[in-house]
């Protein structure tokens, strides 16, 4: 009973890939043809993407994100939670109640929690040994939604907004740190799912694009820090502020794979991956897009 479902996949992927390679299945003229046509499409392509940055230009000109980041600082400082005090005393990588920069060198080995946490890790872990929180109450609703606001991702604008400017520089100089990076590579590259994806299928190869939308070589330096530095972002389709763990969570969500658990060990080693290959880069979110 599979088999058609399995033959009209291989159809799709087929047909996918000859578009893609710009074949048209008619003999030994094809590749020329390709070729001929080649300079045309690159021009228009070319003309598509700068009026898409044009588009996101206009669009920064007062990005909504400053809310998110207003109310992140209001939680980063409020007194909350069982023990009733503030976040003012978290380390998220730079020391002790320090937000400039922290997000450059995150993920990172915290000795305290003896693992490699990325920043909602972090702001979990210190809500739950500094304020008090349980656990689960401190990782509730990581993703906001219209009835319902998510404090994570305000502290996740706030904290972030304190990196702008400053240069990513993710360490492996722990082995917790590279061994993180090396399951976040496995898992960039692993294919699986119904569709037999992997991160990699969308990501992991030069000039791709679904639609309008360029899809950068994650696996490269260059287009690792354009990628990586532009999270977290004001989703203009959505009306909120999403997080680099809801970016990996809808990723997996788009894939079909299992739903990637929120701040678990595996989204923590995929971001190191993703963050380490962005070295160098200059961090600049929250950023907006469409």
């Amino acid at each position: 009973m599979q088999q058609p479902k399995r033959t009209a996949l291989a159809a799709i992927t087929l047909a996918a890939a000859v578009v893609g390679a710009g074949w048209a299945l008619t003999g030994a003229a094809a590749p020329a043809a390709s070729k001929a046509a080649a300079k045309p499409a690159a021009v228009e392509k070319d003309a598509t993407i700068r009026e898409i940055e044009k588009y996101r230009e206009a669009l920064g000109d007062g990005n909504p994100a400053e809310l998110w980041e207003a109310r992140g600082e209001d939680l980063w400082k409020k007194k909350r939670g069982p023990n009733n005090v503030s976040l003012e005393q978290c380390d998220i990588g730079v020391g002790p109640g320090k937000v400039k920069g922290a997000y450059a060198v995150l993920p990172k080995y915290f000795a305290d929690t003896d693992k490699v946490e990325d920043l909602e890790t972090r702001l979990v872990s210190c809500m739950v040994m500094l304020q008090g929180f349980k656990y689960e109450q401190a990782k509730k609703n990581p993703f906001g939604g219209p009835d319902v606001k998510s404090d994570i991702e305000a502290l996740v604008a706030y904290v972030t907004g304190q990196s702008r400017g400053v240069k990513m520089n993710v360490a492996l100089s722990h082995p917790k740190e590279k061994e993180a990076f090396e399951i976040g590579k496995k898992m960039f590259n692993h294919r699986g799912g119904p569709h037999d994806f992997a991160c990699a299928t969308c990501h992991g190869s030069d000039n791709q694009r679904i639609r309008l939308q360029d899809l950068p070589n994650l696996s490269k330096t260059e287009a690792a820090q354009r990628a990586y530095t532009s999270w977290p972002a004001y989703r203009v389709s959505q009306g909120e502020l999403r997080s680099f763990q809801w970016r990996l969570f809808d990723c997996f969500r788009q894939q079909r794979f299992p739903e990637l658990e929120f701040t678990s060990a595996g989204s923590v080693a995929l971001t190191m991956y993703l963050a380490r290959n962005a070295n160098g880069g200059v961090f600049n979110a929250p950023s907006i897009k469409r």
